[in-house]
């Protein structure tokens, strides 16, 4: 097959094909759109010192993020969390009319076409899909950049328009989405035989999912927890850590936390169905508690998105306890680190606009994944409402498909972000060191041979300060986590009328 045909039937399809390229798409423009604007932040460059001892800050920028090179880190890793979500809705609307896509690739290869033909068709369709995205979000990116570029009354500019990441980082992040996407497809194939009547797909292992994931939230946990006090041991002997360990604890530490999260819904999605089915006796929950035993992975598909963005925000909400018992050290005389100066919280009330931002991404992918399987079961479900099942029981067993392991789910989310941030920061502290006081004229004390005899050594007291347990903003936040869940089920109820039609039974 030639490039040229393999193009022209990647862009052919219906109109659901239509939308799910676009929406793939608008998924890695948002991805590349934060992968650069981290990159940016990391390329702005240190000024060298004019004399030794002075503090090598940014001053061209208005805001203390990019100011201070100890927060750019920071800023970046928040940014590239914010593409974790955007990653999770591309995938989910991959998804998208799965089912006629498959048709499609079965027609294809009736009249001739290899397997290996069918795949790259598929993998070439959203990586196509993808670059344009990727293209796309690189062209707003420099529109963001000429909009901002103009300092404001001080001299200083709004966003780092005066830096470019470097090439190479442009090129991983315009070509390197678009592989990343069309290998992901490959994945998801290779359990799919596609042949010319039809698709098939490999049998799946009768044993449920085991719990695993609690290994990879406690690696973590711990890579959270290590840092502390691996810092704290080369601090000791006077030497400072590898520059590539703390951030390696937090990324892997981090990611680790993150999928273990994610594939724990599995699990949890396992279990609740095992449990609907023992003791249930309505008919809604039974059909929830047989969906959720036979497909136990759809709640990790469906929720993975959610999931990554109530992590980020408990953890977010974690670091805000943290500062703000830092600040009442500090009011209390103790030198904190939040204190009157409330830099460090009005940072956290934009992290938890980004959040919120990865909560309303996800929620698009809730609706997407929710309809793309109303959509795909419609035969089955028209199959129940004609032998007199009525659609309210269909559209409650969805309702407690959804419900039913999204509960535990975001409340384990909650306690991990909560976990991380309480590890990785643990309870601040001041005092504890020794101050020296000279009871005598200053001429006594200026003289090194009779300060010594008038030297007091007094210890100050080590003063610390728990930092609270959120409640409030926890439960705010799996409270709008779990309105988001409802309100895509309600929308994905919409469907299910058209769909359970029984004309829906001569679908092929």
């Amino acid at each position: 097959m030639r490039p040229s045909t393999l193009l022209r039937l990647a862009v052919a399809g219906t109109a659901t094909d239509t939308v799910r390229v676009v929406l793939t798409a608008l998924s890695a423009a948002l991805a590349a759109l934060a992968g650069l604007a981290a990159l940016t932040v990391l390329a702005i460059p240190t000024p060298p010192p004019v004399d030794e001892g002075d503090v090598r800050w940014s001053d061209q920028y208005a805001s203390q993020l990019l100011v201070e090179p100890g927060l750019r880190g920071g800023t970046a890793f928040a940014l590239l969390l914010l593409t974790v979500p955007v990653l999770a809705l591309a995938g989910q609307c991959a998804r998208l009319g799965a089912p006629a896509r498959d048709r499609r690739l079965a027609a294809l290869r009736l009249a001739g076409a290899t397997p290996g033909q069918v795949t790259r068709l598929a993998v070439g369709e959203t990586g196509l899909a993808a670059l344009l995205g990727t293209a796309g979000g690189t062209a707003i990116y420099f529109g963001v950049r000429e909009a901002f570029d103009t300092p404001d009354g001080q001299g200083r500019l709004a966003l780092p328009t005066d830096v470019l990441p470097a090439p190479g980082a442009f090129a991983a992040v315009l070509l390197g989405l678009p592989v990343v996407a069309g290998l992901a497809t490959a994945l998801m194939l290779r359990r799919v035989t596609v042949g010319p009547l039809g698709v098939v797909r490999k049998q799946r292992r009768e044993r449920g999912p085991r719990p695993w994931a609690g290994v990879l939230i406690g690696l973590g946990l711990v890579a959270f927890a290590a840092i502390g006090p691996i810092n704290r041991w080369y601090a000791t002997r006077d030497t400072q850590p590898p520059e590539w360990l703390t951030p390696a604890l937090l990324t892997g530490g981090g990611l680790a936390a993150l999928v273990g999260v994610v594939v724990g819904t599995g699990w949890i999605s396992y279990v609740t169905g095992r449990l609907l089915r023992r003791w249930a006796r309505r008919p809604a929950t039974l059909l929830a508690a047989a969906r959720l035993t036979s497909d136990p992975w759809a709640g990790s598909r469906t929720f993975a998105a959610l999931l990554a963005a109530v992590l980020l925000g408990a953890g977010a909400a974690g670091l805000r306890a943290y500062f703000e018992a830092a600040g009442e050290l500090e009011q209390r005389g103790g030198g904190g680190l939040g204190g009157t100066d409330d830099f460090y919280l009005s940072t956290m009330d934009l992290v938890d606009l980004a959040v919120a931002v990865a909560m309303v991404v996800a929620a698009g992918g809730l609706v997407v994944a929710l309809v793309e399987g109303v959509t795909a079961r419609r035969r089955a479900y028209a199959a129940l409402v004609a032998t007199g099942v009525p659609a309210a029981t269909i559209g409650r067993s969805i309702a407690w498909q959804a419900l039913a392991p999204a509960v535990p789910a975001v409340a384990l989310a909650l306690t991990v972000g909560l976990l991380l941030a309480r590890g990785l920061f643990g309870t601040p502290t001041s005092g504890g060191g020794t101050v020296e006081f000279c009871d005598a004229a200053e001429q006594l004390c200026n003289d090194p041979a009779t300060r010594a005899q008038y030297i007091r050594v007094e210890v100050e007291p080590l003063v610390s300060r728990t930092p609270d347990v959120p409640l409030e903003h926890v439960a705010w936040l799996g409270a709008g986590a779990l309105a988001a869940v409802l309100v895509t089920v309600a929308v994905g109820l919409l469907f299910l009328r058209p769909g359970t039609a029984v004309e829906e039974l001569r679908a092929t």
